[in-house]
């Protein structure tokens, strides 16, 4: 059951945030996974279709990699940082409630190489994300 957008404590103190409601976690390989996030899914409401990039795609921070489509509305997924696509999340492509059941889990939907391992770009601490919403 999603939480309300007034519910902010499911903000991971683990992650990195985007003002587009994005989250991306770096991984111990020097990849990240990016998924969207808790108040994302929720104020989509029930996510029926995700479409995501194929695998080798590089994309350039910010720009539009996606699209999550629910039964209020569909929206434009931004890539976190400059980089490229190696994994994405297959599970999404015949279930994709799990955006809304476990955003920060199952839900996570590409895994990147940064094109620079050490950028963090426009990316925002928690507490940052928090203020924003």
């Amino acid at each position: 059951m999603a939480l309300s957008a007034l519910d902010m404590s499911n903000i991971p103190e683990n992650l990195k945030y985007t003002k587009d409601h994005e989250w991306i976690r770096h991984e111990s390989d020097g990849t990240c996974l990016v998924g969207i996030t808790d108040h994302a899914q929720d104020s989509l409401g029930d996510v029926t279709f995700v479409e995501l990039p194929a695998i080798g795609e590089s994309f350039e921070e910010g720009a539009t990699f996606g699209v999550v489509e629910s039964v209020k509305a569909a929206s434009d997924l931004y890539f976190p940082l400059s980089g490229e696509i190696t994994e994405v999340n297959e599970i999404l492509e015949d279930s994709p409630e799990k955006v809304n059941e476990d955003p920060y889990g199952d839900g996570w939907m590409v895994r990147i190489r940064p094109t620079d391992s050490s950028a963090s770009g426009g990316l925002l601490s928690p507490e940052q994300y928090k203020e924003i919403l």
